[in-house]
């Protein structure tokens, strides 16, 4: 039987659909055929890092072969986006993402790579807040008292933060442009160097990620004034807000995602998501990620990128206003 134009067009349109779809779903089927690496930007021992490994177990034992955390800290986390950015693009190398990567990275002048384009979230895997704490040296016994020194005695106090644009620096910059008060910041390349200067009273004070602060609670070293959520949290029930110790308005949630390459098909994203959405839903991780202040998310990829998309607006209004740059 002759075939007349239509019957050409789709017999063409056909073949070019099938031919597009082969490669996505052999790639899903396939995947992953190595070593999958989940690359942290800070160096271990903080709160990417924990949540990390927890994810990489949680993987590792669906995929039956090692998932592996990398540490590639430096840069206020950059160093090991650009890892990832540059890997090939099949999925096999992800990233813990932090408000440095999704929310606050326009105060970097010279990124040899751009965030929102060349990143692709996977999954928003959880939420937190920070503990407001000081050295115990620190003759303040209140977040209220903290406030009225930084007022009193302008650039004195310093703080620790895992690098510029991490969560940590940003809850310090939006409590300082929110109070009005002038606090020096000391960054450093990760939250556990951080802890570490806080615990030897090399600085201050510190806005510690909810699951490492407990530690150095318990230490005795520190003394823990205020949370940085909006409502009082049950994982520190002895705790105000800052927002009702004299900052009204005052709230800051960090949010982690997995992310990987822009480039990675789509179907190997939709397996990553539901891999990591499966993690996420285990019982023994929720009940440990409570203990520590953390709340486990999850959702869709298209979720983790309009989450990026709000909390950017947000933060680069701190950054204006601020007039935060880092070279």
């Amino acid at each position: 039987m002759a075939l007349n134009g239509s019957h050409i067009r789709r017999f063409v349109t056909s073949a070019f659909v099938a031919g597009a779809i082969a490669p996505l779903a052999q790639a899903q089927s396939t995947f992953p055929s190595h070593t999958v690496r989940i690359v942290v930007p800070y160096s271990a021992g903080g709160s990417a890092d924990t949540m990390a490994r927890d994810i990489a177990a949680g993987l590792g034992e669906i995929y039956k072969q090692p998932v592996v955390v990398e540490n590639r800290p430096g840069g206020g986390g950059h160093i090991g986006a650009e890892l990832v950015v540059n890997a090939p693009p099949d999925g096999h190398t992800l990233m813990l993402g932090t408000i440095s990567h999704h929310g606050a990275y326009k105060m970097y002048k010279n990124l040899k790579y751009d965030p929102p384009k060349d990143l692709r979230p996977v999954v928003l895997i959880a939420e937190s807040f920070n503990v407001l704490m000081v050295r115990e040296s620190l003759p303040v016994k209140s977040a209220e008292e903290l406030l009225a020194m930084a007022k009193a005695e302008p650039g004195r106090i310093t703080y620790a933060s895992a690098g510029s644009g991490s969560a940590t620096h940003m809850a310090a910059e939006l409590y300082k442009h929110l109070a009005k008060v002038d606090l020096l910041g000391v960054p450093f390349k990760g939250g556990a160097p951080a802890q570490v200067a806080l615990l030897g009273g090399h600085v201050d004070v510190n806005f510690e990620t909810a699951i490492t602060a407990r530690a150095a609670i318990q230490s005795g070293r520190v003394r823990a004034l205020a949370v940085t959520s909006p409502k009082p949290s049950p994982s520190y029930p002895d705790l105000p807000t800052i927002a009702a110790t004299g900052v009204p308005g005052y709230a800051a949630v960090p949010w982690y995602t997995i992310a990987t390459a822009r480039g990675v098909p789509d179907q190997v994203v939709a397996k990553l998501n539901a891999d990591i959405n499966r993690v996420l839903q285990s019982p023994a991780l929720a009940a440990r990620w409570e203990k520590q202040g953390l709340a486990p998310v999850g959702g869709t990829p298209q979720q983790a990128e309009e989450r990026n998309k709000v909390e950017t607006r947000r933060w680069e209004a701190v950054i204006d206003a601020a007039r935060i740059q880092v070279e």
